[in-house]
């Protein structure tokens, strides 16, 4: 068993809630190119940057984000 990463299901909520990756940078008060590398896994989210996406798109981190193994 290697070391967990993390998996992302930010991309799926975010299209099932309607919004373009620009509408959810603007709730979040990040900018899109950040929206994108989190969903592309090329960067992984702070906890304060992961509590921002969940709030901003009405559910919790652990909806969000998973560990995989």
């Amino acid at each position: 068993m290697g070391d967990p990463r993390l998996g992302s299901r930010l991309k799926a909520v975010r299209t099932e809630a309607g919004l373009t990756q620009a509408e959810l940078a603007d709730r979040a008060g990040v900018s899109r190119k950040t929206i994108n590398t989190v969903e592309n896994g090329v960067f992984i989210p702070s906890t304060l940057l992961a509590l921002s996406l969940a709030k901003a798109l009405g559910t919790t981190v652990e909806a969000l984000f998973y560990l995989t193994d």
